[in-house]
């Protein structure tokens, strides 16, 4: 009896992953709105009813995809760039990590966080949340790096805040460059970058 029900949670786990991979494509392209348990059944070939098992409501099925694509970004961003010395080293690391993330794309349309933040910034709830909470957890590991680089003198003191916010304003529109065709988004990151990082002491 073990057996069995060991291998009916490693098969809703594998149909899980296998959902959640095909939702957040269809999230990167028409928002979460986009994702539905009659799409993703004709997308993965499972059943309607199966995936209305695992996730039981459209908003619990929202969360997932916001979680699993934060996990993902860890994975494919903030992790490879932790191998960098902190600070200037560790913020240009994550940056290519960025690049490579949204040219490759990781997700069919590009930057999740940019498809779907403006879809919810108006509606309150979970997602929304999620959501922002995603976003400014991303800005703090910017701020992290920008941060210790200013504190062990690396670079000039600077506004962090604004500093953040202009890098997210760069990242944004790069990401509407490259889904546009304009490959040279990327280097102009990096020097719109650079140039912050080079501010007279």
């Amino acid at each position: 009896m073990a057996d069995v029900t060991d291998k009916r949670l490693l098969r809703g786990a594998r149909t899980r992953k296998t959902v959640l991979e095909r939702a957040v494509d269809i999230a990167s392209l028409d928002g979460l709105e986009g994702v539905s348990f009659g799409r993703l059944a004709t997308d993965t070939g499972h059943s309607k009813a199966g995936i209305q098992t695992l996730f039981k409501t459209k908003e619990a099925l929202q969360l997932a995809v916001v979680d699993f694509a934060r996990e993902m970004f860890i994975d494919n961003v903030v992790r490879p760039a932790r191998s960098a010395p902190r600070g200037v080293a560790r913020l240009r690391a994550l940056l290519d990590e960025w690049v490579v993330y949204a040219s490759t794309p990781l997700f069919a349309g590009g930057c999740f966080r940019a498809a779907n933040l403006a879809e919810f910034d108006g509606k309150p709830g979970p997602v929304h949340d999620a959501l922002f909470r995603d976003q400014r957890e991303w800005l703090e590991v910017i701020a992290g790096e920008l941060r210790h680089a200013v504190d062990s003198g690396e670079i000039a003191d600077l506004d962090i805040d604004l500093a953040v916010f202009q890098i997210d304003a760069v990242l944004c529109a790069a990401n509407t460059a490259l889904r546009l065709g304009d490959d040279s988004a990327v280097s102009k990151v990096r020097r719109i970058v650079e140039g912050l990082l080079a501010a007279p002491r």
